[in-house]
């Protein structure tokens, strides 16, 4: 390999891992191809695949045989959380709830301020869908439905350490997480309507770019479900 093309092949995986630490390319997402990348910044395929080793080497991104290269959660060897059985204890869940007002609270503020449009556009789809789909569906579907409308949020912030952890918080707490949805369910007989209410003005405050009233409404929200949850105990 010429100084040039190592130059090269540097450059382009320097501009990668930007693009992983500002989360534009998140964990478990695909790189693109080393096609695309060859054509996107006019470099022959023998740069773009040193440049995609590189990236292997530094542990951002693990490369599947006929698979692609995927970006990696550089948090998950971290996090040792043998939580099996504690999903359905209460004291429990209150935590998760704490926790997740904490979380979310910071996610929705950045992501008001470094959203892109593109990705204010699809959380408004999901936002809509949800809304939606509300009814007639099961408690783990809206379990489910509600988490990925957070998450997209989290991606939103372009913060890779949160879009990391609410990863890794969002799927080793999902058992307690559905089990709060499901107390509150079984308590009111229907989804709250508070929870849809807030669910709209944390998605105008985004759309705004009202990154102080986006964490604040966050915060209410996940805190408002949390004292639903101490009151059915």
């Amino acid at each position: 390999m010429t100084k040039q093309t190592d130059c090269l092949s540097h450059q382009l995986s320097k501009k990668l891992q930007e693009q992983i630490i500002y989360g534009e390319i998140c964990p478990g997402q695909k790189l693109p191809s080393q096609r695309q990348l060859s054509n996107r910044y006019d470099l022959s395929r023998s740069t773009v695949r040193e440049a995609v080793q590189e990236l292997e080497l530094k542990g951002l991104v693990e490369t599947y045989h006929g698979g692609g290269s995927v970006c990696k959660n550089l948090l998950e060897s971290r996090f040792d959380m043998p939580l099996e059985g504690v999903g359905d204890n209460i004291d429990y869940q209150v935590q998760v709830m704490e926790m997740r007002a904490a979380l979310e609270g910071e996610a929705a503020y950045y992501a008001a301020l470094r959203a892109t449009d593109e990705q204010l556009e699809k959380i408004g789809h999901e936002y809509h869908a949800m809304q939606e789909r509300n009814s007639g569906i099961t408690t783990l579907a809206k379990a489910k439905a509600d988490l990925r409308f957070h998450m997209m949020i989290a991606e939103a912030s372009h913060n890779l350490l949160v879009i990391s952890f609410s990863q890794i918080f969002y799927n080793r707490s999902f058992n307690a997480i559905y089990g709060v949805l499901d107390r509150t369910l079984k308590k009111f007989g229907r989804y709250p309507d508070g929870i849809r209410a807030q669910h709209t003005q944390i998605y105008q405050a985004l759309l705004n770019r009202d990154a102080e009233l986006a964490r604040k409404l966050a915060v209410e929200h996940i805190d408002y479900t949390r004292k639903q949850l101490e009151g059915s105990e």
